[in-house]
């Protein structure tokens, strides 16, 4: 299957990147991964939340092609436990879904443009993480989901 995660703005903090790093590269042994990042917007100055959230929309709905199945990481959308986020997984892949496309949104969430693009919303928990956190927080679970198919010990 092939991943592709569109995040707004780069992921800055070492840490996070050698966390990120590190799963990409387990992750390639089952799937194609890639991450498609947009600029950061400021925020500063005279540019409204809505305004701001339109310009980051715009942004993003270049980077999506009509046949993308796109899954947004957002407050309101669907908790699975990890298992119940691998019988998502699976029920895409079942279902022939040969790609998907997540999307980590701005600090302010999305344009109503991009929230009617969407297929799907998923939300990892009712509380809340920095969007630079959610993307190492979405590589580990989709490594997950990988070893829990694959029956590899990880998951225990």
């Amino acid at each position: 299957m092939k991943i592709r995660v569109i995040t707004v703005g780069k992921t800055s903090e070492k840490y996070l990147i050698t966390g990120i790093r590190e799963y990409e590269k387990r992750l390639s042994r089952f799937a194609s991964f890639s991450w498609d990042e947009i600029p950061d917007i400021s925020s500063r100055g005279k540019t409204s939340t809505q305004e701001l959230k339109e310009k980051e929309g715009e942004l993003i709905l270049k980077k999506l092609k009509t046949s993308d199945i796109v899954v947004l990481f957002d407050a309101v959308g669907n908790q699975y436990s990890s298992k119940g986020f691998y019988t998502w997984f699976e029920k895409k892949a079942l279902s022939g879904v040969s790609s998907l496309t997540f999307i980590v949104g701005g600090a302010y969430g999305f344009s109503d443009a991009v929230y009617d693009r969407a297929n799907e919303k998923i939300s990892f928990s009712k509380m809340t993480f920095s969007h630079q956190m959610i993307r190492l927080i979405l590589v580990e679970q989709i490594y997950r989901a990988y070893s829990i198919k694959h029956n590899l010990p990880y998951h225990h």
